[in-house]
This record gives C-alpha cells, sequence and structure tokens, in this order.
C-alpha cells in the first residue's frame, strides 16, 4: 500500500521473569508444571520450612535474651547514677566541711587572742598585788587568788593554741605558720586541693565515667569538675543521662542487632513459599520434589502474555518515515486466517541488530561493502487481549505503519522519548 512502510522481519516479544529461590533448602512440594497459567501471588514452590522455623525460635530466644540484658543494664546504670550523684555531693560536703574547718581555725585563734589578754590582765594584777603584799597593802589570801587565776589564764591559753594546732594538722597545714603569716591564714585554694576533696573528686570522676562523663582535664579543680557535671546535668534529666551511658547503648545494640536477626528469620521462613510475580505462563519447569537448591538458582520462568509488544525490523531507509505516535496494523497467521492487532510506534532501538549482537563484525580488512542495515522498532498494541486471542512470545508478524496519517498518543512525532521521571539515589557521602 502507497500510505504504508512495512516489514516481514517482525516478530511478538515480550517479559519473562525467572523464579529463583532466596534461600537455600530442600523442595518438599512442586504445584505447577510447564504450560501452567498463574496470577501474581500464586504458591508455584514449597521448600522444607522445618529447619527455618527452628531458626525462628533461636531468634525469638535471643530477642529476649537481649530485652532481659536490657533491663539489667538500665537497672545497672540507674544504680551507677545514683552512685555518681552522691559521689558529687560528697565532694560538695567535703569541700564545705572544709571551710566549716577554716571557721572553726579562724574561731580558735579569736579564742587564742581572748586567753591571752586575759592572761595579760591576771598578770598584771599579779604584778600589782606582789608589790602592795610587802607594805600591806594586799591580804596573803587575795595574793594567792591572783596567782592562781594568772596560772588558770595560763593554761587557758595552751589550751586555745593546742585546739589551734589541732585544728591546722586536720587541715594538713603545719602548726606553726611560716614567718610572716598568723595562725589563722590559710591558702585561698585550701577546699579545692584539700585530701578528702581530692578522694571524693576521684570517686566522683570514677562512678561517672562509668556512664560517658569526663572532666575537660584530669588537672581541674573540684569545683570546675563540679561545673561540667551540673552543665551536663542541669535537669537532672534521667533518661537524658541513661542515654548516653556505654552499657546502656551496648545493650540497645546487642537488642537491635537481635530483632533483626529475627526479622531476617521471618523473611526466610516467609521465602519457603516461591510465588510467583507476575501473571503469565510458566516455562522451563527445572525442579522436583526433594531437589537441593541453592539460593538464587533459577527454578522455573514465567512468561507474561499481557505485557507483549512487536519488535519490527525496519530497514534504515525506511526509517525516515517512521515516528513516535504512528498508527500500526499487525497481521499474524496463528489463527488459520490473516488476525490483525491494532498498534502504535512507542520507540526505537538504539543501535541495529548487527550491533547489539554479542561479537559485533569488525572489518579492517579494507574490503568494505555496505549492507543496508536494520534497526528494531518497538511497537505496542492497543487493543490486544490475551483471553481472546493471545500471541506468543516469538511469532512472525507483517506489521503496516500508516506514516502518512498524524501521529497521536504520547510523545507523538518525536525520534527519542523523553527523560523518565526516575527517583534520585542518595548522594555518596563524602570521605
Amino acid at each position: 500500500m502507497l500510505n504504508t512502510v512495512s516489514t516481514d522481519d517482525a516478530y511478538v516479544n515480550g517479559h519473562v521473569t525467572f523464579v529463583a529461590a532466596r534461600i537455600a533448602g530442600q523442595v518438599s512440594r512442586v504445584l505447577v508444571d510447564d504450560n501452567y497459567r498463574v496470577r501474581k501471588g500464586d504458591l508455584l514452590v514449597q521448600l522444607d520450612r522445618e529447619p527455618y522455623i527452628v531458626q525462628l525460635a533461636t531468634a525469638q530466644a535471643a530477642v529476649t535474651a537481649a530485652e532481659a540484658n536490657l533491663a539489667a543494664a538500665r537497672a545497672q546504670v540507674r544504680g551507677q547514677l545514683a552512685q555518681t550523684r552522691a559521689s558529687r555531693f560528697r565532694v560538695q560536703h567535703a569541700i564545705e566541711d572544709v571551710n566549716n574547718q577554716v571557721a572553726n581555725l579562724r574561731a580558735a585563734v579569736a579564742t587564742l587572742d581572748s586567753r591571752k589578754a586575759n592572761l595579760q590582765l591576771a598578770r598584771a594584777n599579779l604584778s600589782r598585788a606582789e608589790s602592795l603584799a610587802p607594805s600591806g597593802g594586799i591580804s596573803k589570801e587575795e595574793l594567792d587568788v591572783r596567782r592562781q587565776t594568772a596560772k588558770v589564764d595560763a593554761a587557758a591559753v595552751d589550751q586555745a593554741l593546742q585546739a589551734v594546732y589541732a585544728i591546722r594538722v586536720s587541715l594538713g597545714l603545719p602548726t606553726r605558720p611560716p614567718g610572716g603569716h598568723g595562725l589563722a591564714d590559710v591558702p585561698a585554694d585550701l577546699p579545692q586541693r584539700f585530701s578528702v576533696v581530692r578522694q571524693s573528686l576521684g570517686e566522683l570522676v570514677q562512678s561517672a565515667a562509668q556512664y560517658g562523663f569526663f572532666p575537660a582535664t584530669l588537672s581541674a579543680s573540684p569545683q570546675e569538675v563540679l561545673d561540667v557535671f551540673q552543665k551536663q546535668d542541669p535537669e537532672s534529666n534521667l533518661e537524658r543521662t541513661f542515654a548516653q551511658a556505654p552499657a546502656i547503648k551496648q545493650a540497645k545494640a546487642s537488642m537491635l542487632q537481635a530483632q533483626r536477626n529475627l526479622d531476617q528469620a521471618e523473611l526466610n521462613l516467609r521465602y519457603c513459599d516461591v510465588v510467583s510475580e507476575i501473571d503469565g505462563v510458566v516455562t522451563r519447569r527445572n525442579v522436583n520434589p526433594g531437589n537441593n537448591v541453592s539460593a538464587g538458582q533459577s527454578l522455573m520462568a514465567i512468561r507474561s502474555i499481557t505485557e507483549i509488544w512487536i519488535d519490527a525490523n525496519f530497514k534504515e531507509t525506511q526509517l525516515a518515515y517512521l515516528r513516535i505516535g504512528q498508527r500500526v496494523v499487525c497481521e499474524v497467521d496463528m489463527y488459520g486466517r490473516r488476525q490483525e492487532f491494532k498498534g502504535r510506534i512507542t520507540g526505537f532501538t538504539m543501535g541495529t541488530g548487527q550491533t547489539l549482537a554479542l561479537l559485533p563484525p569488525q572489518n579492517a580488512a579494507g574490503n568494505f561493502v555496505k549492507i543496508v542495515q536494520r534497526l528494531p522498532v518497538r511497537i505496542e498494541l492497543t487493543d490486544y487481549d490475551p483471553d481472546k486471542a493471545p500471541l506468543f512470545v516469538g511469532l512472525s508478524v507483517v506489521p503496516y505503519v500508516y506514516y502518512k496519517e498524524p501521529p497521536t498518543g504520547p510523545h507523538a512525532g518525536d525520534i527519542l522519548q523523553p527523560f523518565a521521571s526516575l527517583p534520585r539515589a542518595a548522594p555518596e557521602p563524602k570521605p
């Protein structure tokens, strides 16, 4: 016909899905054979489920054990956290004790000064009494009282001095201060470097290290450590502190791993049922009950009878007239007469059959002879009903393209289809 372009080099083509086992196992049942027509989701092959039931029970037990370990870790960390907070308050209490001892020292020094003043007064009174005694200006009894008062005040001064010495020794200071310093003088940083405070600080750092707390430097003062501790836990948020504990993180990771192993065991048990992923017809069955199959091993193939098309190999000299969207009438001899199917061109293969061959020819001898090439053109059927007149892959077809009619449908008149709307892959992480 003058208004069509045709070729007798055209064939029916279609999708084929290879059915493979996702797990290794022994085949217990095969429910289909070649030429069976199946729907998507139909059960095709069953593998022995018993080994995977045992694996599932083992994975469930591992999850239970991981949950128990997490609960134990939470209880342990809760106790560690309580101990840490107690250590924190012990540090504060130790600092307060040092400050209290310093105050007691200053009070004792004040008492010593008062006793010294009393002793000085008592000695002055005794001296006056002794000067009056020869002339009879004071009785002997009064003189003895003043002598006794002076001795008592001297003893009181010694007692107060020993009390000052005791407090200084308890603060780690020498009994007698170096030259230029009084008994009440103490270093300004004494509360921060006192031995009991440092001991309490070590207990705090050791306890807090179990859930990820460390001071900025090992030489930090107790007050600096307390400030950092307060900054990390300003509101005493127990759950947030729990989340930072390495023991909790480790237990959670173990539970997550056990849960994923359980998910995999459940998947493997489901994979014992091999089902069809498409509607179609079974071909190339190569599995029988009792066979041991490995993961990925092909068991059969399913050819779709709905998702089919025509691959028409037109000569390169005919391509000038062909565009996407042109109407096509395909003639098939399968039913004893010419059965016509309507269709439209949907695309052109990016290469001739010669270039797409497994071993494309290379002519480097210089005796080149031009041969007219053929390019596969894809034709989608528009009125195809597989229940009424099914087509089978490989059947010969004679397509007639009405190139003089205006093309219709999506991308009509184009040679190349536009870019497909596909999801973008996630960017690769930077090294």
